[in-house]
């Protein structure tokens, strides 16, 4: 998706946010430590397709890397403020409550656990997703049910390993866990026959696939055997950021329903539509609110572009990866899907 200036038709509207607008208590916690270090330091995978990955220009791209591009077009009005950590998945939660990142965008399933014992706040799902199995074609395997004493490839610190472990156990199978830290250790061992299986999130299936030598000598399995709400992650404990994280992605989904995008938001400032103005910060003090810009949702559109935008660009029907949001839980609840936002007002 092409972006747009920082500096455009919006500067009006406070786009790059002054000094006097942090007074009053803002110099503190994760905002202020934001805006003292000019950039928003956002955590995220080490490499997958479609959600947070390095083009040939070296140039990070994603639907994850795209939110937090919009988070720092919010705060600062530049979605160029952002500086990228890759993480392995075993090594993000300590990266995100040590302070080394500000914000964890790296397709991360929300659970109870990490709700309550890793101090952490998830912001919302920006991708709604669920475990699946790829095998090599020459297998003859159509099922889940015919894996008994397969080897699995996975990931260490995720919550594929639980998942796998409940799916062979509740159906008296028997199976051999070959785990890695890093993304690409799995996909190599998994090329080379190291192992029957490849196991991950679906939408991580889709991606990695396209690292194999033949894509298309694998199959993805037919089962989905867990819930995987994948969303943004901030440290417990400082509200105010986590606002902003979380109002972040409702802007985005919401003017999305609204038919707000990056190619027409400038000419929507003129609306009379109260829930657009709303959006848009003609009307109201919402960003103030937060602690920054009335003009933050108005940024993030503009640099960004709506949820709908950021997805079709990174991971839609017509990118390799082919995930169609038509009749799937990504799309947005007016057609039938799960993407729903708060209204801001």
């Amino acid at each position: 998706m092409k972006l747009r200036s920082a500096m455009g038709a919006l500067t009006a509207l406070g786009m790059v946010m002054t000094s006097s607008a942090f007074a009053d208590g803002h110099g503190d916690g994760t905002l202020g430590s934001v805006m003292k270090n000019g950039s928003v330091q956002c955590g995220v995978s080490q490499g997958l397709p479609g959600f947070s990955n390095k083009d040939d220009a070296g140039n990070w791209t994603g639907i994850d890397v795209d939110f937090c591009r919009g988070v720092a077009a919010a705060v600062f009005g530049d979605s160029n403020a952002v500086k990228f950590t890759p993480l392995s998945a075993k090594e993000r939660f300590t990266a995100l409550s040590s302070g080394e990142v500000d914000i964890l965008s790296r397709n991360t399933t929300w659970t109870m656990t990490r709700d309550t014992q890793l101090g952490l706040n998830f912001a919302g799902v920006n991708y709604y997703d669920g475990q699946g199995m790829m095998v090599p074609s020459s297998l003859g395997v159509t099922a889940a049910t015919e894996l008994d004493g397969a080897s699995i490839c996975t990931n260490t610190g995720t919550t594929t390993e639980l998942n796998i472990t409940d799916f062979f156990r509740s159906n008296n199978m028997s199976f051999e866990l070959v785990a890695f830290e890093k993304a690409d250790e799995v996909v190599a061992a998994y090329d080379s026959g190291r192992c029957d299986v490849y196991t991950t999130d679906k939408s991580g299936i889709a991606a990695q696939r396209l690292k194999l030598a033949d894509p298309a000598a694998h199959t993805i399995l037919p089962e989905t055997i867990s819930k995987e709400p994948l969303g943004p992650v901030v440290r417990q404990g400082d509200d105010q950021w986590f606002n902003i994280v979380r109002w972040t992605l409702n802007c985005m989904i919401n003017a999305e329903e609204m038919g707000v995008d990056s190619n027409n938001v400038s000419g929507m400032m003129s609306s009379d539509n109260p829930g657009i103005k709303r959006l848009l910060g003609t009307e109201g003090t919402f960003g103030e609110n937060l602690g920054i810009s009335n003009g933050w949702c108005a940024n993030i559109i503009e640099q960004v572009g709506n949820y709908g935008q950021t997805y079709e660009a990174n991971v839609g029907a017509s990118t390799p990866l082919k995930l169609a949001r038509d009749g799937s839980v990504n799309a947005l609840w007016t057609s039938g899907g799960l993407m729903y936002a708060p209204p801001i007002r």
